[in-house]
């Protein structure tokens, strides 16, 4: 399908502008980055859900959002400098941005219905989010990150959310219900192109990539509960990764692709966990009776 502004079409490429291997969105696996790893996540440890960073082992936790509302979905910029997340401060859930230490928030989109965060592209010049479109079902919308001109809207077909760029700003992935259950599809930067990569009784849902490009992990109900489950970007070789009662959602890579975030529970009580990219070592990061939902994790967070 055809990238359009919410309103009147209008055909427009999104596209990257740094699409090669060592972009300030690529990882980097030097013990120096390893050591500056920042992992930003929501919880309503202090009475609300906020916004918090903390350590890739759960250490030096501090809270950068304080408002009396529902701050949640936080996404590093890809150079570590900023962080964008959802927020209904205002009023309706909206997309705002502000500094990596929580300071200088902006609010990026302004709408009487629901904008979602998922994510940046990897130049840092575009942000794509969930919103409601015209036809009342969820759909990928793009933005610029200080909100200048008008969101183009991605997908048509739906409902669909929780788009993921691709490493090297040639893809996007995402969810969609168009065919009954929610699958995975990837489409082109400007909408073209969708195809579906799973097809499995069941949801499929909340795709993440791998740092180089090659996987995709996602959350799947094909085995009866909700667990973490990786594939090749091609929807081959899929693999299960967890196997536990508790439900699990949002998986993230850490920045080497050596390791995988993840929030295990209910909303009431979750815990963000940590488990290497195989599945196995996996470790409880937070450790409280409340909620705490997995974010995303940065191998240039600043925040100290």
């Amino acid at each position: 399908m055809m990238a359009r502004t919410r309103g009147p079409v209008t055909v427009v490429a999104i596209t990257c502008g740094i699409v090669v291997a060592g972009c300030s969105g690529t990882a980097s696996s030097s013990p120096a980055a390893h050591q500056e790893q920042r992992i930003v996540f929501a919880s309503d440890r202090d009475g609300d859900p906020e916004i918090y960073t903390m350590d890739a082992d759960g250490g030096r936790v501090r809270r950068l959002t304080t408002d009396p509302s529902f701050d949640h979905l936080p996404r590093w910029s890809p150079d570590g400098t900023h962080i964008a997340f959802t927020s209904d401060r205002d009023g309706d859930a909206d997309i705002y941005v502000m500094d990596a230490d929580g300071s200088h928030v902006t609010r990026v989109t302004n709408n009487d219905t629901l904008d979602d965060m998922s994510d940046w592209s990897p130049d840092g010049s575009h942000i794509v989010y969930d919103a409601i479109g015209p036809t009342g079902d969820l759909q990928v919308f793009v933005i610029d990150p200080d909100g200048a001109g008008s969101p183009v809207q991605l997908t048509d077909q739906g409902p669909n959310g929780h788009a993921a760029w691709s490493p090297d700003g040639t893809r996007i992935a995402f969810h969609s219900g168009r065919d009954g259950d929610r699958e995975v599809y990837l489409m082109q930067t400007d909408g073209r192109r969708q195809t579906r990569l799973t097809v499995q009784p069941g949801d499929d849902l909340l795709p993440a990539w791998s740092p180089d490009g090659s996987q995709l992990a996602f959350v799947s109900e094909r085995a009866g509960n909700r667990d973490i489950f990786v594939m090749n970007a091609d929807g081959s070789d899929v693999r299960r990764l967890t196997d536990d009662p508790a439900e699990e959602h949002g998986p993230i890579w850490s920045p080497d692709g050596s390791a995988i975030m993840f929030t295990r529970g209910r909303p009431a009580v979750s815990e963000v966990y940590v488990m290497t990219a195989d599945g196995s070592d996996q470790r409880n990061i937070t450790s409280n009776d409340v909620g705490d939902w997995s974010g995303d994790w940065s191998a240039l967070g600043t925040t100290p």
